[in-house]
């Protein structure tokens, strides 16, 4: 499991970012068996794919505290087209939590954050991910 601290624009903060190639990782890492409506049970028995996963991406907040977390699951990230896809869209979800969801006020930043964010996200896997 690759992480990284994230800092968020305009407030003293930061989200997680996960990477790992293999989804289970991601109750391994909390230390928990259950987290937002997924169980490691489950995840353990699906056939985790790179066309197909028990998760393929998640933004939510830590089940131990509150801070936010973006999983990405390298093994779907088999070429640029995807993992540009992917990593947008749960970094969409983690906008939407750091502007409250108010998409009729900031919606041109709420777009710039997460297009933002994705650039570094994907440095990161770039260069760690061989």
């Amino acid at each position: 499991m690759i992480t990284a601290q994230m800092p968020l624009p305009s407030q003293n903060k930061s989200y997680l970012l996960l990477l790992s190639d293999n989804p289970c990782d991601l109750f391994q890492y909390f230390d928990v068996k259950e987290m937002h409506g997924l169980n490691l049970k489950a995840c353990e028995e699906y056939s985790n794919t790179p066309g197909d996963a028990y998760i393929a991406g998640l933004c939510n907040i830590d089940p131990r505290g509150n801070q936010p977390f973006v999983f990405i699951n390298l093994s779907r990230c088999t070429n640029d087209i995807k993992t540009m896809g992917l990593v947008m869209h749960e970094l969409m979800h983690l906008s939407g939590k750091v502007f409250k969801y108010d998409f009729m006020h900031f919606e041109e930043e709420m777009i710039t954050f997460a297009e933002t964010e994705s650039y570094k996200v994907l440095t990161i896997i770039k260069s760690t991910v061989k």
